[in-house]
């Protein structure tokens, strides 16, 4: 396409993307799921001067334990530092949480630009024709402007949407990257020729028989354009992974594609001379971006790596997170027992499968999945099916249960622009087949783009609003709790001390409340842990999943000393499933009263 037409094409894109999630915004007034408002207290907090702290505690992996507590022990700051930018300017008459959505929908809708550049490349490379390329990039684009799985988290100001375009931008430069490589790649130099020592036979008279010398293998040419491109590819890795853990999984994608483009051509010894520079240059830049995160949580947690993640892979429950008394641990988890060990992985992998790629995109999504195996193939496509493939086998496989609760979730925004480039290319390949044997005389390539379109767009229409509504009650839930609570002769704390509840980063994020998480563990754990915090109110969801309250009426050690509060609220309003206890006494192990 002409540079005029890929202006307006991408202007376009961008601008219903935009609208769409300007839209939305308006109907989404809380932060959900938790982490999304994790990431806007954090960047509250450092507007206001109080630095990268957050006034929730919910994961005890990793000390210090104490208030303020020092943010991003395990998950990363970039979606802060975006979110940091129109709290600054507008956070005041706006709040925190409508300010912040304002970077994510710009994020969000560059999404569906970069999607639409990426189906613009496959459509090219395959030699579509122009009018088909043009459909397929141009419907790939407008899709995922009005695609639900990404219009949901383009109101969400947390890591998902920033993560997703650098993927994006990443598996856009890496096959330009490739091309480089190809052209940069020095032809092995004609074989030399010298004369053989060793005499033909005895008292023979002809000359010595030549033989080839064998020469050392050509190293790869790194021009200016090849060392430009990697440099570039190693700054977008490196901020991918001040947004999210995956990124060593991009990092990863790119190092088996520039292994495999050197080719077995020349040896081992020459593939890995040319692949070194490939690998190394992005390697080495990107690790210089990230350094001074690293250096911060060395200096901060004691460790330069989000070292608590790897425990992740250890969770039997998602309630794992939380524990206080019982971590994690390897002989607990090869205890329970090869049955439930793969019980684990299935069901990670139909929540995989379904709840995140599937089940909100029907029916696009289900044509884009079923379509994969002939789609994802190419040189363009290569880098993202190659992530894709190791981020969904990483996540089902070695952290079953902790992706349930949104590891893969908030890893696979570019993956949805897969699925829809995959079911743009089977629409298309099914409506040119039925053209050509309806013997039809004009070119409908427009109609497989207007099908995506509308299916997502009907999508989203009718589901976001319902989605929407339950944010709403969660709002209003914690705006009447504060006077519920002080009308109940159990006011939230003023002087400091945390509240323990099953959903702390809400709570503190809502009511400026400092909150610490619930552990799923024995009365006696909860008190030891109250104890260590002089916590004195347990405020928890009965609907919630979990063993309390419930627990309490087992008359466990312990249990005596969580006294119910009364709410005086209706039960079917939003505090009817929230039960209040006083905590009235520590742990046998600690004497005295709160």
């Amino acid at each position: 396409m002409s540079r005029r037409e890929a202006w307006l094409s991408a202007g376009l894109v961008f601008l219903v993307a935009l609208a769409v999630r300007a839209w939305a915004a308006t109907l989404v007034s809380f932060p959900r799921p938790e982490d999304a408002a994790y990431y806007v207290d954090v960047a509250r907090n450092l507007v206001t001067g109080q630095g990268l702290t957050s006034d929730a505690i919910w994961s005890y992996g990793t000390p210090p334990f104490a208030f303020p507590r020092p943010a991003f022990e395990v998950w990363l700051p970039l979606a802060t530092f975006l979110d940091a930018i129109p709290i600054a300017i507008a956070g005041g008459p706006l709040g925190a949480f409508r300010a912040a959505q304002i970077a994510s929908i710009l994020v969000g809708s560059a999404v569906p630009v970069l999607g639409w550049r990426l189906a613009a490349d496959v459509a090219d490379s395959r030699g579509l024709g122009p009018r088909r390329a043009r459909w397929i990039a141009l419907g790939t684009g407008l899709a995922a402007a009005v695609y639900l799985p990404l219009v949901l988290f383009s109101v969400q100001p947390d890591s998902t949407l920033p993560f997703a375009a650098l993927v994006l931008a990443a598996v856009l430069v890496i096959p330009r990257v490739l091309r480089l490589v190809a052209i940069a790649e020095v032809p092995p130099a004609p074989p030399r020729l010298r004369f053989s020592r060793r005499k033909a036979g005895r008292g023979s008279t002809a000359p010595a028989a030549p033989a080839v010398a064998p020469l050392a293998p050509s190293p790869l040419r790194l021009d200016r354009p090849l060392v430009r491109a990697l440099v570039g590819l190693g700054v977008v890795l490196g901020i991918a992974a001040l947004a999210r853990n995956e990124a060593i999984w991009l990092a990863l994608a790119w190092a088996f594609l520039a292994w495999r483009a050197t080719g077995p051509a020349g040896g081992f010894r020459r593939r890995v001379r040319a692949a070194l520079p490939l690998i190394g240059i992005p390697a080495v830049v990107s690790i210089a971006v990230y350094a001074p995160w690293a250096l911060r949580d060395w200096s901060v947690f004691g460790n330069p790596l989000p070292g608590q993640a790897l425990s992740n892979a250890l969770f039997l429950n998602g309630r794992d997170v939380f524990a206080w008394a019982e971590p994690p641990t390897l002989d607990r988890y090869l205890g329970a027992g090869i049955g439930t060990l793969v019980g684990l992985r299935i069901t990670g992998f139909l929540h995989n499968l379904g709840s995140v790629l599937l089940f909100l995109g029907v029916p696009i999504s289900a044509l884009g999945l079923l379509a994969l195996p002939w789609t994802a193939r190419g040189r363009v496509l290569a880098p993202l099916v190659t992530y894709s493939v190791i981020a969904f086998l990483v996540a089902t496989l070695v952290f079953p249960v902790a992706t349930t609760w949104g590891t893969f979730l908030h890893a696979a925004g570019a993956i949805h622009v897969l699925i829809l480039i995959s079911a743009l290319l089977a629409l298309d390949v099914v409506i040119d087949r039925l053209r050509r044997l309806r013997a039809w005389t004009r070119p409908v390539s427009w109609l497989g783009a207007t099908l995506a379109v509308v299916a997502s767009l009907l999508m989203t229409l009718v589901l976001l609003p319902g989605d929407a509504s339950l944010g709403d009650d969660l709002a209003q839930r914690y705006a009447e709790l504060p006077a519920a609570l002080a009308t109940a002769g159990a006011p939230l704390p003023t002087d400091g001390t945390p509240v323990i509840t099953d959903f702390p980063i809400w709570l503190a994020t809502e009511t400026g409340t400092r909150a610490i998480a619930l552990p799923d563990e024995v009365p006696a754990d909860v008190l030891d842990l109250a104890s260590r915090f002089n916590a004195k109110l347990l405020i928890v969801d009965a609907n919630d999943e979990g063993q309390w309250p419930e627990i309490l009426d087992q008359e466990e050690p312990g249990s005596e000393c969580f006294q119910l509060v009364p709410l005086q609220v209706s039960d079917i309003g939003p505090l009817g499933s929230v039960v209040v206890f006083r905590i009235t006494c520590y742990s046998p192990a600690v004497q005295g009263t709160p």
